[in-house]
């Protein structure tokens, strides 16, 4: 089967069976009553099937039609999958159209006597365009259109209004059906049906149930995203397990974001970032399987947006080779007593040591005194010790660590309250001006105290995510994970000079800076 470019580019110019542009000329010769027509086509929307069927129905319904009149069809315009009524919108042929029906001929040389649509509304849907359309039609004379109403005189007194009329019923009609796509979509979306055009990555064809690899990715990427890993990282996974979009493209970092981002992973639904809700003002949970519970998504979604708010945070930071640079500092006194406190950086370690990196404190060109150095195996087995220890206490204490959310009465008192003054302005017993100026209020109210319980719901996941076997979790992260880990856990370690000569490792030279009192 062609792919549908090749099928667009196909219906696209001079048709195949067309004769030559001086032997069409000789045949108008030789029968001054033959009509050159030229074949518009186009269809809003060809995302499903992706087939280009409807632009092809088009054109072979238009060409049967004119080789019954006895036209020649010299040219056909055509523009697939593309709106009439978007002012963004912009439609290449039929652009090219308007200049050549100017012209008089088509890019060949071929004459244009006439126009053929299956509909007036696939040429316009805009008064602009309408207009355009006309002026460019009529700037040659006897030309003929036909479309699904028959032949239209589009040189008769009143016509350029009468088409004014039709684009101004086409556009009501069009926003009739957009507002009722709107109300329809939301309904569906608070009686809990999947409203997904395409099947969500993570589950099946039928949009409900999961499909297992894809449903566990998302988990083990939810988790590792909690415990320090890089959407990047994520995204390299994903790809390295051969996992495509639900449009069969290749992921990147954008789409694993919208992915753990959406808040169908946790049986929720959102339209325009907004949860929806029940009259209870509680999340209306959906007919379909959730991958995470809610708890988790709340935890992701804050990780991933604190993330966005650092800069360079966005794509998953710096990378780095070695477990501590940066992290530790350069503890060498200087000659005016103070600290040289400057960031060591990891490197390759010399062939003949038997270690494979090292950490140093760079030249005094680039800042730092060059006077400590310290051997990275044994560095990074002693601090990764230290913190896991700090990680196992804090696992245990965790759960204590979270007080109970104490504000949802008063959410849902909000709530209730802005829903008995929509009720009162519904029924009339009170006007617009007094809707109007005590609704916004209240809906900060109720989005302020929203915002606060998801936070809390994402400190309680971050909790329970807590494990005490830190030990068996920390072999299995990576780098970036660690990193993290060990950042969140201490500010810094300084490290000492070990002084001259080859001496051997001392841990009481590496003093941890701790971000709490609790070591």
């Amino acid at each position: 089967m062609a792919t549908r470019d090749a099928v667009v580019s196909k219906l696209r110019g001079v048709p195949a069976e067309v004769p030559s542009v001086a032997e069409v000329m000789a045949m108008l010769a030789a029968n001054p009553k033959m009509k050159c027509v030229v074949c518009y086509a186009r269809i809003s929307f060809d995302g499903r099937a992706k087939d280009a069927h409807g632009i092809e129905d088009q054109h072979r319904e238009m060409a049967a039609q004119a080789n019954a009149f006895g036209w020649l069809v010299v040219y056909r315009y055509t523009d697939n999958d593309k709106s009439a009524s978007k002012e963004s919108v912009v439609r290449d042929d039929f652009e090219q159209m308007l200049v050549d029906l100017t012209a008089g001929h088509t890019p060949e040389g071929y004459p244009v006597h006439g126009v053929m649509a299956i509909n007036d509304d696939r040429l316009y849907r805009r008064p602009g365009d309408w207009e355009r359309y006309l002026r460019a039609f009529t700037s040659h004379s006897d030309r003929v259109y036909y479309d699904s109403n028959g032949h239209q005189d589009l040189y008769a007194e009143g016509f350029e209004v009468k088409g004014l009329v039709g684009v101004a019923m086409s556009l009501a009609e069009t926003r009739k059906k957009q507002r009722r796509s709107r109300t329809s979509h939301r309904n569906r979306a608070i009686r809990g049906q999947s409203v997904s055009a395409w099947r969500p990555f993570g589950w099946d064809d039928d949009k409900v149930s999961l499909r297992p690899a894809e449903a566990d990715a998302i988990r083990k990427a939810v988790k590792d995203v909690l415990a320090g890993a890089s959407l990047s990282e994520v995204t390299t996974e994903w790809k390295e397990a051969g996992f495509l979009t639900s449009r069969g493209n290749p992921f990147q970092y954008a789409t694993v974001k919208q992915v753990l981002l959406n808040a169908r992973l946790c049986g929720y639904r959102e339209i325009k970032g907004e949860l929806v809700r029940g009259d209870d003002g509680q999340p209306v949970v959906g007919e379909w399987d959730a991958v995470i519970t809610p708890k988790q998504w709340f935890a992701v979604v804050a990780t991933i947006r604190k993330r966005g708010q650092g800069k360079g945070q966005s794509l998953g930071g710096v990378v780095h080779k070695y477990l501590l640079t940066g992290v530790l500092r350069c503890g060498a006194v200087q000659e005016d007593g103070t600290t040289c406190n400057h960031r060591m950086t990891g490197v390759k370690a010399n062939d003949w040591v038997s270690y494979t990196h090292g950490y140093l404190c760079k030249k005094t060109v680039d800042g730092g005194c060059n006077k400590t150095y310290k051997r990275g195996d044994e560095t990074d087995k002693h601090i990764a010790a230290l913190v896991r220890a700090k990680l196992k206490r804090d696992a245990a204490a965790a759960a204590k660590d979270v007080p109970d959310w104490t504000r949802g009465e008063e959410l849902e008192a909000a709530v209730k309250r802005r829903r008995a003054l929509e009720q009162r302005w519904q029924t009339g017993q009170i006007d617009d001006e007094t809707f109007f100026r005590n609704l916004p209020p209240l809906d900060q109210m109720v989005k302020e105290l929203r915002a606060e319980q998801a936070k809390h719901l994402a400190k309680v996941a971050a909790a329970e995510a807590a494990t005490a076997d830190i030990d068996t979790e920390w072999e299995a992260k990576t780098l970036t994970q660690k990193r993290e880990m060990i950042q969140n856990a201490l500010f810094a370690v300084i490290a000492e000079p070990g002084g001259k000569g080859r001496k051997p490792f001392d841990v009481d030279q590496l003093k941890p800076v701790w971000r709490s009192s609790s070591v």
